[in-house]
C-alpha cells in the first residue's frame, strides 16, 4: 500500500499492490550494513557464550570443588540483575576501555548477561552424563578436555543447540545496548536502524511498515528452522531411562 491508502483503509487489501516500498528498502546499502552488523554480532555473541558456559558447566557438573555449590549461586544471580541497574558502570567501563563504537562493546556485555542462564540449562544436561562413561574413557586413555571435546559435546548437541539459538534471537532483538554503545551510523543494528529509519520516515508509514517487515524475516526465518531443536533441548535430559 501506499501511505494515502493505508490512511485511508489500514486493514483492507491494496488496491493496488505496490511492491515499491520493499524496492527501496531492499536497494538500500544502509538496510544490509545494519543485517551485517546485527549478524555479526550475533554470532560472536552466541560462539563466546556457548563456549564460554560450556567449560564452566562442565565444571560445575562433573567436578567437586571447594566453593562450587557458592560460585554457581553467584552465576545463577545474575538471572535476578536488571540490565538498566548496569547501563551507567557499563558506560563508564566501556569508554575506560576504548570500547564505544566497537561490535566488542556489544558482545562482551551480552555475553556476560547471556552466562547465567546459558550455564544453568548445559549443567543440568551435563549431570546426565552418567559418571561411568568418563570412567571408561579415562581408562582408554582419554583426559578430561579429551573427555569434554570428543564425547560430552556431541552428546550434548540438543542442549547446545538450544542454548545457541536463545543467544542468537537475544543479540539480534537488542536494542538498548547498540543505541548506548553504537553511536556512529556504520556499526548500527538492524533494531537501531528501524527506530532510526522510522524517524527518518515519520510521515510513510508504508516505507516504515516495509522496513520493519523486512527487518523481522532473518529473525522469523532463524526461529522457524531453529524451533525443533529450541525444544528438542530444553526437553532433552527431563527424564531419565
Amino acid at each position: 500500500m501506499s501511505t494515502a491508502d493505508l490512511s485511508r483503509d489500514p486493514f483492507g487489501l491494496p488496491s493496488p499492490w505496490r511492491g515499491s516500498n520493499y524496492t527501496r528498502v531492499l536497494t538500500s546499502e544502509v538496510f544490509w550494513r545494519q543485517i551485517a552488523n546485527s549478524a555479526g554480532i550475533a554470532i560472536a555473541t552466541t560462539a563466546l557464550t556457548v563456549g564460554v558456559s560450556a567449560m564452566a558447566a562442565f565444571a560445575f557438573a562433573r567436578y567437586a570443588f571447594r566453593g562450587r555449590e557458592m560460585f554457581f549461586t553467584l552465576f545463577a544471580m545474575g538471572l535476578m540483575f536488571p540490565f538498566a541497574v548496569a547501563v551507567l558502570p557499563l558506560f563508564v567501563l566501556l569508554r575506560a576501555f576504548g570500547l564505544l563504537d566497537n561490535p566488542l562493546g556489544v558482545v562482551l556485555p551480552q555475553v556476560a548477561f547471556g552466562l547465567p542462564m546459558t550455564i544453568i540449562i548445559l549443567r543440568g544436561f551435563f549431570r546426565t552424563i552418567p559418571g561411568e562413561l568418563e570412567e571408561a574413557a579415562t581408562m582408554d586413555g582419554c583426559g578430561r578436555f579429551g573427555f569434554f571435546w570428543r564425547i560430552l559435546l556431541p552428546m550434548a548437541r540438543p542442549a547446545l543447540g538450544t542454548v545457541a539459538v536463545l543467544a542468537t534471537v537475544t543479540s539480534w532483538n537488542n536494542f538498548f545496548l547498540p543505541l548506548l554503545v553504537l553511536s556512529q551510523p556504520r556499526w548500527q543494528t538492524i533494531p537501531v536502524g528501524v527506530q532510526q529509519f522510522q524517524g527518518q520516515y515519520s510521515t510513510d508509514y508504508a516505507l516504515v511498515l516495509a522496513y520493519i517487515v523486512l527487518a523481522m524475516v532473518p529473525a522469523l526465518a532463524f526461529y522457524a528452522v531453529a524451533e525443533r531443536q529450541l525444544i528438542s533441548g530444553l526437553t532433552a535430559g527431563a527424564t531419565k531411562g
